[in-house]
């Protein structure tokens, strides 16, 4: 079987990150391109970041687009005082010879999506969804194209994370969230609901550090770093690592278990902007728009995820 072709857009962050080292490891996957988008920290951070995880993981041939800088009708709301000014404080990386390519995200994507066969290239939206909604917004035509769109954000049970109703990549920019959801694409949702079940505790961060190799020296920096405000927050076991579930889920969709429901997101209300109205228990007769993931085999997850690390350099 071919491999399945990816897009991931992202906003690194050390989750993003670790995601983009599974899906570089992973033969059953191609990454078509890693475009950049502001979220977790400003763009020009990001896609720096970007090109610094692809060139750690030796896949240098993987080109690295930078996006939109601010969401669509916001100012950028970002995230330092979890990732650390750089966005991957916890891990020294140099500064990458991969060069950044001219072309913006959202021309890439969208050419991307008209130069392939329709329906083969999966979209992996690690942030916010502004690149994303652009495309969609400035070419209506790639919508019935994408396979799938694949995307970490939202939150039901778990509520929000950055507001009391919201989660961080859906709260910095619910109108490109609201495009997104309504655009008839195939949507899986990788909410606060699962990643908050991907805890790195002690012996999953240790099996980290002992792969011996770059990337599990990075990843295990990374982790460490990212997860002491979680922790301190949560007063859980470990810090959830939530962008990797969704590189996670197209390796093996058996690790998670959700529902096929409606999900409407709040633009409006200061209250709860960004919020992902989710119809868990079906009490509207809104259509189904999306499937809700709701809960994850953790030890499998954490299980191909250093698997997968220790093939890299």
């Amino acid at each position: 079987m071919s491999p399945r072709k990816i897009i991931i857009d992202t906003d690194p962050g050390q989750d993003d990150a670790v995601a983009i080292l599974l899906a570089l490891a992973s033969p059953e996957l191609e990454v078509l391109g890693v475009t950049a988008v502001a979220g977790n920290v400003p763009l020009e951070l990001t896609s720096l970041n970007a090109r610094k995880v692809v060139e750690l993981s030796g896949k240098t041939d993987v080109p690295v687009f930078a996006g939109c800088e601010k969401p669509l009708a916001h100012r950028l709301t970002t995230a330092e005082h979890v990732h650390g000014k750089t966005g991957l404080d916890g891990a020294d990386l140099p500064e990458p010879q991969l060069a950044l390519q001219e072309r913006h995200a959202v021309d890439f994507i969208i050419d991307s999506l008209r130069a392939e066969a329709p329906g083969s290239v999966t979209l992996c939206p690690l942030g916010p969804l502004t690149n994303i909604a652009t495309a969609l917004r400035r070419a209506p035509d790639i919508a019935p194209k994408i396979a799938e769109i694949v995307l970490m954000g939202g939150a039901y049970f778990e509520v929000g994370n950055i507001t009391p109703a919201a989660e961080f990549n859906i709260y910095v920019d619910p109108e490109a969230a609201d495009i997104v959801f309504k655009s008839g694409v195939p949507l899986t949702v990788m909410s606060l609901d699962v990643t908050h079940k991907a805890l790195v505790t002690r012996p999953r961060h240790a099996a980290f550090a002992a792969l011996g190799n770059a990337a599990g020296q990075a990843v295990a920096g990374w982790v460490g770093f990212f997860e002491r405000f979680d922790v301190a927050k949560y007063g859980s076991d470990g810090g959830p690592l939530h962008d990797p579930t969704t590189i996670a889920y197209l390796l093996d969709p058996t690790l998670f278990t959700g529902r096929h429901i409606n999900v409407e997101i709040e633009t409006g209300s200061p209250l709860t902007r960004g919020m992902t109205v989710a119809d868990w228990w079906g009490v509207t007769d809104r259509a189904p728009n999306a499937t809700f993931m709701g809960t994850i085999d953790a030890p499998g997850f954490f299980k191909l995820l250093t698997e997968r690390l220790a093939a890299l350099p």
